[in-house]
């Protein structure tokens, strides 16, 4: 990879506000000619009884997160005109699984994660950024928080 490409990294969690964080992404890759990341994180199967069936199901997670990620590469296609790079992760945490990423590619400038919406709190991943701090092993990353209710009239005003 070369130094010169500038990664938003976007953590694919399913979540309602996950559209609102890659939306943004998308944008600021657009404007600035960098290029959108997604991570995908399966966490460790809980079922251990047999090897073969814990190999079973965690093939199984990983096609189910190849196909999450997939539903998400035509709107950065489309925003971007670039297809995003997949990070699929098995990890017990999203941090951890963030912390490696991380550390592993330097290319990636900025976490992007949008805050949820209502009164579910601000989302587990904004609060353990909130509560832990941004380093990420070696790696100081700047995160950007986004309202996960952002339009997309706002976020292209933003963005």
């Amino acid at each position: 990879m070369s130094t010169s490409k500038r990664k938003f990294l976007v953590v694919a969690d399913g979540t309602p506000e996950f559209q609102a964080a890659l939306r943004f992404a998308c944008r600021r890759a657009r404007s600035t000619g960098g290029h959108v990341a997604l991570l995908k994180v399966i966490e460790p199967a809980v079922f251990e009884h047999w090897s073969g069936v814990r190999d079973e199901i965690e093939r199984q997670q990983r096609e189910e997160a190849e196909a999450e990620l997939q539903d998400s590469a035509g709107l950065v296609l489309q925003e971007t005109g670039l297809p995003p790079e997949f990070l699929i992760k098995n990890a017990d945490s999203v941090r951890v699984a963030l912390r490696q990423v991380l550390t592993e590619d330097e290319d990636i400038k900025i976490l992007v994660v949008a805050a949820a919406v209502g009164g579910r709190g601000p989302g587990a991943l904004v609060a353990s950024i909130a509560k832990d701090g941004v380093k990420w092993g070696d790696r100081k990353v700047p995160v950007t928080i986004v309202p996960g209710d952002l339009t997309d009239a706002e976020i292209a005003d933003l963005a």
